[in-house]
């Protein structure tokens, strides 16, 4: 019973922070359960506006999947952009998780960090996964300049 209740509770912390679905593409096809795919959602950054990240990743299907029970394969893709005119609000902090996404039940998600880099005027967006891989965790960057003219 604690463990079902552990397991509501994140998923709903998890689904708080996802924000908007863009699309998916089927990857391989599954007799039980959903297919393979890849899907893109979009995560607006919370304290900084007109900032958005898509962030493309891998999710897996079958019976597994559809339970909810699959661990996702840490592949993902980052771009971040300014969809209008932006501006580092002065009490930003310097690093800052900004949203992730549920890769397993338990011991999986992937984070997106937003880090600030003030001497050239820019924000970064790193997402990790996090789960160590071979001692280090798959990332990938993008990175988006403040008050470009």
């Amino acid at each position: 019973m604690r463990y079902l209740l552990l397991t509501v509770l994140l998923s709903l912390s998890f689904a708080v922070h996802a924000q908007t679905r863009i699309d998916s593409m089927n990857t391989q096809f599954r007799w039980l359960g959903p297919d393979d795919k890849i899907v893109v959602d979009r995560y607006d950054d919370p304290k900084v506006a007109n900032v958005s990240c898509y962030l493309s990743r891998a999710e897996t299907g079958g019976v597994k999947g559809g339970l909810g029970l699959a661990e996702d394969p840490s592949r993902f893709s980052i771009a971040c952009r300014a969809v209008g005119p932006i501006s580092i609000p002065p009490n930003l902090p310097k690093r800052e998780v900004i949203g992730f996404a549920q890769a397993s039940v338990f011991f999986k998600s992937f984070q997106i960090h937003r880090s600030v880099d003030p001497e050239k005027n820019v924000l970064i967006y790193t997402v990790i996964s996090t789960k160590l891989i071979n001692g280090s965790p798959f990332n990938s960057i993008s990175v988006v300049p403040a008050n470009a003219p």
